[in-house]
């Protein structure tokens, strides 16, 4: 069978083209074409006939087929539905702020994890997507903005650390000065708490930032909203937080969705200002976007006043994100596998 060319670092190609009796300078001409978005080994203009054709024996190039483009009349934020390979497809959004452009990316197709605020999780996880897949969602969604990304969340549809190799591969790949070039400091992993792998990412000593999805302060509401909990508690998490910031000097970013008569109450404002007050994370406070199928609602205003007013007086790090897209169902929590083509197993 073919490779996937584009799930291939720098140096994986220049190891090929050595083997191939090739000159090495050749693979950094074809990554280079490859983060410009060319479809076909043909469109590699500066590589000979030969060459190209001895490619296009071995390998495939990954292109993504824009399913349907949803963009926001309240802030600009566009929502995309890409069919990516074996016929599945995944939704990600381009969020446009002063500073630059976002990407919230998709790592699964599905998700396994069964967080019930999270549309994501709702049929489960399909598989994993591929480095390809996932670059595929920064480059094409880029051409069709037109400008330079220059920010990536890995938050939209799958559990990052759950597709742990993939991932990686592609933060290796998207980093590389002849590809697209985003910084490490410039992407955002976030993960429900898959602890082990936490530790593994801080081996990395990459300079991300990992993001925490929390949502609550105590382990019995924790566990109803996230199953992942059951299996290793609060403690344990901010455990292997601390040796997550402790190994890169990263900052841990900890998330948590504004939940009407769940997760807002005084109490629990104190509760999570002990448990901020005793790591160097941060805090980023959300207001729980809608899904359909589930009855959780976000918390009023006046409520989210009286917990950030506790967060304030007990000197938390906190900050309240604001939510892009929701009129597109493009916010925290919203993207899933649907809109799908008609008669579609996705």
């Amino acid at each position: 069978m073919k490779r996937d060319i584009k799930s291939m670092h720098p140096t994986e190609l220049e190891e090929y083209f050595d083997r191939a009796g090739e000159q090495q300078f050749r693979a950094g001409q074809v990554f280079s074409w490859l983060h410009k978005g060319v479809s076909t080994f043909t469109d590699m203009t500066n590589l000979s006939l030969e060459l190209r054709k001895k490619l296009e024996a071995e390998f495939f190039i990954s292109v993504p087929e824009l399913i349907e483009k949803q963009t926001s009349t309240v802030d600009d934020t566009a929502k995309y539905l890409w069919r990516v390979s074996n016929d599945d497809a995944v939704e990600c959004v381009l969020m446009k702020y002063s500073h630059g452009h976002t990407i919230c990316i998709s790592t699964q197709v599905g998700c396994n994890m069964g967080c019930i605020m999270c549309a994501s999780s709702l049929d489960g996880l399909k598989r994993n997507l591929t480095a390809s897949e996932m670059i595929d969602q920064v480059i094409f969604s880029g051409l069709d903005l037109g400008k330079r990304i220059s920010n990536i969340v890995l938050m939209g549809i799958g559990e990052p650390l759950d597709n742990f190799e993939n991932v990686m591969r592609f933060i290796g790949i998207i980093c590389h000065p002849k590809g697209l070039n985003i910084g490490a400091r410039h992407i955002t992993i976030s993960t429900c708490g898959i602890i082990e792998n936490i530790d593994r990412l801080a081996q990395y000593d990459v300079q991300l930032t990992l993001a925490i999805s929390l949502h609550a302060p105590d382990d019995e509401t924790r566990s109803r909203l996230m199953p992942i909990n059951r299996k290793t508690g609060i403690k344990k998490l901010f455990d292997a937080g601390e040796r997550y910031f402790i190994k890169t000097g990263r900052r841990v970013t900890y998330e948590y969705a504004m939940i009407d008569g769940v997760n807002d109450s005084q109490d629990q404002a104190y509760q999570l200002s002990e448990l901020l007050n005793n790591t160097a994370g941060h805090l980023n406070l959300i207001v729980l976007s809608s899904v359909r199928e589930c009855a959780l609602k976000a918390s009023p205003a006046e409520r989210v006043s009286l917990f950030t007013g506790i967060l304030d007086n007990e000197g938390v790090n906190y900050t309240v994100r604001r939510s892009l897209g929701t009129d597109i169902e493009a916010s925290c929590g919203q993207l899933r596998r649907q809109r799908m083509l008609r008669n579609s197993n996705c």
